[in-house]
This record gives C-alpha cells, sequence and structure tokens, in this order.
C-alpha cells in the first residue's frame, strides 16, 4: 500500500492496523519516523519537484488525500497494481467558498478524477460532493481489472 503525501500518518497507521505493509512518502517525513519499523517503510520525497521514487513498482493500493499536482496524476495510475486500487479524495472548485484551499491550482475541476483514470482503471466510486464539514471535495475509488 502507498500512502501519498502521507503528513501524520493517519492512512498509514490504518492500513498497518490491518496487517498491511505501507509505504509512507512526503517531503517532510518527521511525522512519520516513529512509524518505521518492518511494517512501514519510510520515503522521503518531494512528489512536486521529482523524481518519482517508485519507479517500475506496482501498488496494490494507492491512497492520497488533500493533496493534489496534476503532473503526478498519470504516474500515479500507472502505479496501481493488477487487482489493485486508487483512493483519491482532496479538495474540488467550490472548496473557495469554505476557505482553504482556495487558490485553483489546488482545485479540482468538475470531472477531473474521473478523466484521470479514463481508459485505465475501472470507477468503483464517484462523488463531486459538499461535504458537512463543510468542504467542496471530489473522491473517486477505482481498480485496475
Amino acid at each position: 500500500m502507498l500512502d501519498v503525501a502521507a503528513g501524520g500518518g493517519r492512512h498509514t497507521r490504518w492500513f498497518v492496523a490491518r496487517g498491511h505493509h505501507v509505504v509512507a512518502v512526503d517531503r517532510d517525513t518527521s511525522l512519520l519516523l516513529e512509524l518505521a519499523d518492518s511494517d512501514v517503510e519510510v520515503v522521503e520525497a518531494d512528489l512536486e519537484a521529482g523524481p518519482w521514487p517508485f519507479p517500475g513498482q506496482r501498488f496494490d493500493v494507492i491512497v492520497v488525500t488533500n493533496y493534489l499536482h496534476r503532473p503526478l496524476l498519470p504516474t500515479l495510475v500507472d502505479a496501481v497494481a493488477r487487482g489493485g486500487a486508487l483512493l483519491y479524495e482532496t479538495f474540488a472548485v467550490g472548496q473557495e467558498r469554505y476557505g482553504r484551499p482556495s487558490n485553483p491550482d489546488w482545485l479540482l475541476q468538475p470531472g477531473e478524477l474521473l478523466e484521470a483514470v479514463r481508459g485505465e482503471l475501472r470507477v468503483v466510486a464517484y462523488e463531486d460532493v459538499t461535504t458537512d464539514r463543510p468542504s467542496r471535495v471530489q473522491r473517486i475509488a477505482a481498480v485496475r481489472d
């Protein structure tokens, strides 16, 4: 399992607690180092400056939340293993009404996650919604058959 822009490791902890090996990647790993053990590989990398730290590797699950770097989308889709899943949720256009982020460069356009996986992954679930937080997000769960 790959936890992208893992931050404090909320998803890393969740998957490890369920018996999965996790690779947690972030440009600042200070909050992740305590998790590093046989079940967690912590990788410090600036995903926006490159290069992709996992060339040729495939993952059974890739989780991305509250992070958007558009040039990375095709790489993430490609890194989903056969039978694997991409779980992605981040802010969408409309979020600017509720606060940060408000920069349109950091907000998904309508249907953008659908387009990112089109022809590569099968969409199991997709939402473009306003949550009760309130915030505006897009969410997708997509698998490689």
